[in-house]
């Protein structure tokens, strides 16, 4: 089993088994592993021994609905792997739409703008459009999935440009496949433009980013 058919079936609304397990997975490329927490059930996609994983999660004497996310697994994964993370974010999908974005944007082409810079230590296949007062980004991220995230300027709130840059990123997806996207649980504001634009919560996700 592959992490691009777990989400691929995700993006579907097919999940795994609510059964309290989890499941371990062979990291998608070297850039990506990490752990997505489905409703009941946990996918840890790492090059790690799949048994110290499970050790390691049975050792912790927690609820097993809640181990691949507790704090000390993730730490233990991030000590043997040397890796890094930020936050444990919500993952949401949504399918693409045909026709053109509801709002005007400019595709912003210089490699060296902050934003694409940022964006390609995460993602291949990168692109940047800029807009009235925001910004959205594409490009393909964990099991070659598209991901968008986009950033809204602070004097620019309030009037829906965050839902509607969320909602042009299903306008834009090269195959007319889904498109995936995460925000950090606490960042209310952007869980709401995403989903009033359409996104539906599938899991939560903590990546582990190479340093």
């Amino acid at each position: 089993m592959h992490l691009a058919d777990i989400l691929d079936a995700a993006a579907a609304g097919r999940f795994p088994p609510a059964d309290g397990g989890v499941t371990v997975v062979a990291q998608p490329a070297p850039r990506d592993a990490g752990v997505v927490a489905f409703t009941a059930h946990s996918v840890v996609f790492t090059d790690e021994d799949p048994a110290w994983v499970h050790a390691t999660l049975a050792g912790l004497g927690c609820d097993p609905l809640a181990a691949a996310m507790h704090p000390r697994f993730l730490t233990a994964l991030l000590d043997r792997t040397g890796r890094t993370t930020d936050t444990v974010d919500l993952l949401t999908v949504a399918h693409s739409l045909p026709g053109a974005p509801p709002v005007p944007l400019t595709e912003v082409g210089d490699p060296e703008h902050p934003r694409v810079r940022s964006a390609l230590r995460r993602r291949d296949d990168v692109r940047v459009w800029a807009a009235d007062g925001g910004v959205l980004i594409l490009g393909r991220g964990v099991a070659g999935r598209w991901e968008t995230a986009i950033e809204v300027d602070e004097a620019s709130r309030h009037r829906g440009l965050g839902r509607a840059l969320a909602t042009a990123a299903r306008h834009l997806v090269p195959d007319g496949g889904p498109v995936w996207s995460q925000q950090a649980a606490g960042n209310a504001r952007s869980i709401r433009a995403f989903q009033a634009a359409g996104y539906r919560p599938v899991a939560s996700e903590a990546l582990l980013s190479l340093p």
